[in-house]
């Protein structure tokens, strides 16, 4: 059940990014459920491989690197997935970014009360 809400509260995420950003578009609410299935698989599965791979950049840069990859995975995403469109990179980074405040307020705020 835990897992379903999560979908649902970054599925929301994405669809009010693709709001709020012009350069990032979600064509319909199914490619946001994919979408943001596809971006879960891709953090648990590939971003830890990729941190380590770069962990000397990782830690030369403080940890900011880390906002690259991210950057990096969410325009994968956006190039992988049918109906999400990420426009370039900088789209990507600033949208990981957003996408990732939005799902954290969300999950802060609702997931307590679900518990």
């Amino acid at each position: 059940m835990h897992f379903l809400i999560r979908w649902l509260l970054n599925t929301i995420a994405l669809l009010v990014v693709a709001y709020l950003m012009p350069s990032i578009q979600v064509d319909s609410i199914g490619a946001a459920l994919v979408a943001a299935l596809v971006l879960g698989l891709v953090n648990a599965l590939i971003r830890p491989l990729l941190i380590i791979l770069t962990l000397p950049v990782t830690l030369l840069t403080l940890g900011l690197f880390l906002l690259v990859i991210n950057g990096l995975l969410f325009w994968a995403v956006g190039n992988f997935v049918t109906g999400f469109t990420v426009a370039s990179f900088w789209a990507g980074f600033f949208g990981a970014i957003l996408y990732s405040l939005i799902s954290w307020a969300l999950a802060s705020i609702l997931e307590p009360k679900l518990a």
